[in-house]
């Protein structure tokens, strides 16, 4: 069974939970900025085996010291879902061990 999309409210109220991410169109997004290259490899992998273990993967782009997610919901016609917003809750819980801010 596929997935439903999120209202627009749902969506803004949900972001209220998680600062530093917002809409995007039709994705929700937020980059995290770290000390070091390093640091930021070191939680690309991190956040690859949380999509993994989720089955539910985000565009993740890594920079010097960057690293920028978007995600939607495919199964949901490209649409923001409760999986998105489940993905980024376990991003936010592991960022400060990576000294992501």
């Amino acid at each position: 069974m596929p997935t439903e999309p999120l209202s627009q409210k749902e969506i803004e109220d949900r972001l209220r939970e998680l600062p530093g991410w917002s809409q995007e169109g039709d994705r929700i997004a937020r980059t995290y900025r770290l000390g070091t290259h390093f640091a930021a490899t070191a939680m690309v992998v991190h956040v690859a085996q949380i999509q993994e273990e989720l089955n539910h993967h985000s565009d993740l782009t890594l920079g010097y010291n960057t690293v920028n997610l978007t995600v939607n919901t495919h199964d949901a016609g490209g649409a923001i879902t409760e999986k998105d917003f489940t993905l980024a809750s376990r991003v936010e819980g592991i960022a400060p061990s990576h000294g992501a801010n």
